[in-house]
């Protein structure tokens, strides 16, 4: 199934979910000469040349849901609509440069018959600058109630479907109904989309495979992706079956937006274990390199919107809501919490906290209560059905146990509530309390901090002094997102009942000076990172990634969901075969030097000794007296001149040029660099302390060299142990002729000044010292000691004692930054390539069939 490419993977949904193809009603904003046409398929990955001299920045915004009201008038039958005062994706546009167009595609929250759909798409255009994306009944319940609500949001907040009882299983069906809905807000994103000049900016977890068909499209689109929930630790994220789909999907994009440190790490992790990427930073910025693309990693919360919370607590609507609360609470101490009916915001571990609070401090009985307000569910399951049966009877026990006539310590509000109510009760609340057990954005903690600073009208309402100093007090778990950035909150752990109970009897019996300055520190914090500052940011977070788009070449590979681009210099390319034959045939004094793990033999391969073919393609090409053909390799001499035995020409350079052969029957030179090598001494015991605690980890011992592997070693764990080892031993080894290098997967301490870098550099002063200047210099090689030789044959030609600048090629394995121009994507590649340059050495007649049978017989 992970296989299929993406046109009968798509077939098969549109089987199996009867999904009609996207309509095209709507017209383009800005129309792109040749693009329309092709928009029915995915199969051009060119860009726009569209003239955008006159053309007005825009950002297009990619969310679940519209920032819209939508109401069907019952007299004249026509909808209507009005922005959403309270949506974060209307809010952000504070952030937007004013001069900057916003377009919004997401669904509306009604059902729209396919009939006027035409024309509400038009409406919605003209008026609101929104672009609706109309998902069939079937698709979004499936999409949204199926995949994203029973399976993403579970597993995203540490559900693992263990039994059936506890969460549902992977459903295959759920999954491809995914897969359908973000292909249609791909293909509504591309009926408006300028690729050389829009932005794009996707939100949230309803959307992640998304990015995907947008890169496939649109191989330099600017686009970015914020994740409002948690992304969890790689030991819950590797059992969801489609984890490498997704992770890719997120990887299409050019920054990735997380709410702390700890969800971005999570994801770091799950593309280092399951796709083997390195992630690094670079000048304060976390980059992952994918295919020669950068992809950013940005960690900031989101903020909320202060102008919008401080109209609300001006209207005389909350003024009388407060003056009625604190009528009905008079002589009591209020605590709030705002939740929705969720099984992961901890609403009844809350309640058992406020239980456990009566029952230590007898004081607090018939003074302190807690009002939680409770948002309705946004899904519908057995799981929410206990949590809320759970929750009222807890809440009814309390009051029945600590109640009077006049008194309940738990005050359930199980309803919709308006703004002005809600920020009436953060208003008047002494302490405000989070206990999820999981969560992602939750703003509540900076509301409360926002309705508690208060403004004139508010100070009025409440009675209180125009210069009285403010004060709040937050509970909140650690498992919040917003947690890490309120340091002044008393932080719990809302599984341990006990600790909550006592922090909030902290919160309600502190000192009114520190509460307030525990206030002034949040409310500081707050109003300068506010939602206008996290979209400011983001925004200019994803210039700065995009900036180099179009300084690199692009093409895409993979099929489907694997689809990725590869994005590389313009002056790096792949050699072609018949480009380097034909440089080949015109020369007559050639070097050719050749790594050998990982390039003409596969790294990934478990046998390392070289294959027939290998075998018979260096055997020819070093016959040929025009050819001085090496193999430059960190293995060991023995173990090399006994598999390339067959090859009585071939010169070996073994650990990495320490030892040197010329041809078979000459004797082993050692490098003339100090011969000590006690250092050896010293090594030894570090690198067998540092095996014996990294599990899957050994050593190698070389003549001239120890190698400290950690291939099979949890990736993680070993790349940590690698970083301590080299430290540990740079340390040790400051006043030894030995040098310490990092290499893929291993840990290498050799002599001093060795390198693949000086063999090259010896074997081109001979062919120049006996006469025979090379006029044909080909280097391969895949890792990190082969740009060694790289630099070292680019400085060495370029030596004035040449008559002639040799023709060069600096060739390494598989499409990364290197110091060479060409590259091959694997050791078969350079397999082919070496076949094709023996064939130039020893062209096979056409014209007699038999000669050509005893030819390949004598080779």
């Amino acid at each position: 199934m992970a296989s299929r490419s993406y046109a009968n993977f798509l077939d098969l949904a549109s089987g199996l979910l009867d999904i009609p193809p996207t309509p095209r009603a709507l017209p383009r904003v800005m129309t792109v000469p040749g693009i329309i046409s092709e928009l029915d398929g995915y199969g051009s990955n060119g860009d726009s040349d569209a003239n955008s001299s006159d053309y007005r920045e825009r950002i297009i915004i990619v969310a679940n849901m519209l920032p819209l009201h939508a109401q069907r008038d019952e007299e004249t039958n026509k909808w209507h609509f009005s922005m959403d005062e309270d949506s974060l994706l209307l809010q952000l546009r504070d952030g937007v440069p004013s001069d900057t167009e916003v377009i919004y595609v997401g669904s509306l929250k009604v059902d729209i018959d396919p009939s006027e759909q035409e024309e509400v798409g038009q409406k919605l255009l003209d008026e609101f600058n929104c672009v609706p994306t109309f998902l069939p009944p079937e698709i979004h319940k499936r999409f949204y109630h199926g995949f994203c609500k029973q399976q993403l949001w579970p597993i995203f907040h540490y559900m693992l479907p263990m039994c059936p009882d506890h969460g549902d299983r992977f459903d295959r069906m759920f999954w491809l109904a995914y897969v359908s809905a973000n292909k249609i807000f791909a293909d509504k994103v591309m009926e408006v989309i300028n690729p050389d000049e829009d932005y794009v900016w996707v939100q949230d977890y309803h959307l992640m495979v998304l990015p995907t068909f947008l890169r496939k499209r649109f191989n330099r689109v600017k686009l970015g992706f914020f994740l409002h929930s948690p992304f969890p630790s790689s030991e819950i994220y590797r059992t969801l079956p489609v984890r490498d789909d997704i992770l890719r999907g997120l990887l299409n994009c050019d920054l990735i937006g997380f709410q702390t440190f700890d969800y971005a790490r999570h994801f770091l992790s799950c593309c280092s274990r399951m796709l083997g990427l390195k992630y690094e930073s670079k000048r304060g910025h976390i980059g992952l390199d994918y295919f020669g693309r950068t992809v950013y990693i940005k960690i900031l919360p989101v903020g909320v919107h202060m102008g919008r919370l401080q109209s609300v607590l001006n209207q005389p609507a909350t003024s009388t809501k407060v003056k009625e609360i604190q009528v009905q609470f008079k002589g009591k101490r209020l605590i709030v919490g705002v939740d929705d009916m969720d099984i992961f915001k901890g609403i009844s571990l809350k309640l058992l906290a406020m239980e456990h609070l009566l029952e230590q401090h007898q004081e607090l009985h018939g003074k302190l209560v807690l009002v939680q307000i409770v948002n309705p569910a946004r899904s519908s399951g057995k799981d929410v059905q206990e949590e809320k049966r759970e929750t009222y009877l807890t809440a009814e026990r309390i009051n029945e146990i600590y109640g009077t006539p006049d008194y309940q310590p738990v005050i359930l509000i199980d309803r919709p509530v308006a703004r002005d109510e809600k920020s009436a009760y953060y208003a008047v609340a002494e302490c405000c309390i989070v206990n999820a057990v999981r969560d992602g954005m939750n703003l509540v903690p900076y509301k409360y901090i926002v309705c508690r600073q208060k403004t004139p009208q508010m100070d009025e309402a409440l009675g209180v002094k125009k210069d009285s100093p403010h004060t709040s007090m937050l509970v909140v778990s650690e498992f919040v997102g917003c947690s890490p950035s309120l340091s002044g909150a008393i932080r719990v752990n809302p599984w341990d009942i006990g600790a909550v109970a006592d922090a909030l009897n902290l919160a309600i019996t502190m000192p009114e000076s520190e509460k307030q300055l525990r206030h002034e520190k949040h409310y500081k914090y707050i109003s300068s990172h506010d939602v206008a500052y996290w979209a400011r940011s983001f925004l200019q977070d994803l210039e700065r990634a995009c900036q180099d788009h179009f300084s690199k070449r692009c093409w895409g590979i993979g099929l489907g969901l694997g689809f990725r681009v590869v994005s590389l210099s313009p002056s790096f390319r792949k050699l072609s075969v018949a480009h380097i034959v034909a440089a080949y045939k015109r020369t007559s004094r050639r070097a050719i030097f050749l790594d050998y793990d990982g390039t003409v033999v596969p790294q990934t391969s478990i046998i390392k000794t070289p294959s027939s073919e290998v075998i018979s393609v260096l055997g020819t090409l070093c016959s040929d007296p025009k050819n001085t053909v090496f193999i430059v390799s960190g293995r060991g001499r023995s173990q090399l001149s006994e598999w390339l035995s067959p090859c009585e020409m071939l010169g070996i350079a073994a650990e990495h040029g320490y030892f040197i052969r010329w041809n078979k029957s000459s004797d082993w030179e050692t490098s003339t660099l100090p011969a000590d090598l006690d250092w050896k001494k010293i090594v030894e015991p570090v690198l067998r302390l540092y095996t014996e605690a990294t599990d899957g980890s050994n050593i190698e011992t070389k003549e001239s060299a120890l190698v400290w592997h950690h291939q099979d070693a949890d990736p993680d764990f070993g790349c940590f142990q690698a970083m301590e080892l080299m430290d540990h031993l740079e340390n040790v080894l400051a006043n030894e002729p030995a040098s310490v290098k990092r290499g893929q997967h291993i840990v290498e301490v050799k002599p001093q000044g060795v390198s693949k870098g000086l063999v090259a550099e010896k074997v081109l002063s001979k062919m120049v010292n006996s006469g025979q200047p090379p006029d044909f210099v080909m280097c391969i090689g895949d890792d990190r000691s082969d740009e060694d030789m790289f630099e070292s044959i680019l400085t060495t030609v370029s030596s004035p004692y040449l008559p002639d600048t040799p023709e060069i090629f600096a060739c390494t394995v598989g499409r990364k930054p290197s110091k060479a121009k060409y590259y091959l994507d694997d050791a078969v590649d350079v397999v082919k390539l070496l076949q094709g340059l023996a064939t130039a050495s020893s062209p096979k007649p056409r014209y007699l069939p038999q000669l050509q049978v005893s030819f390949e017989s004598t080779v």
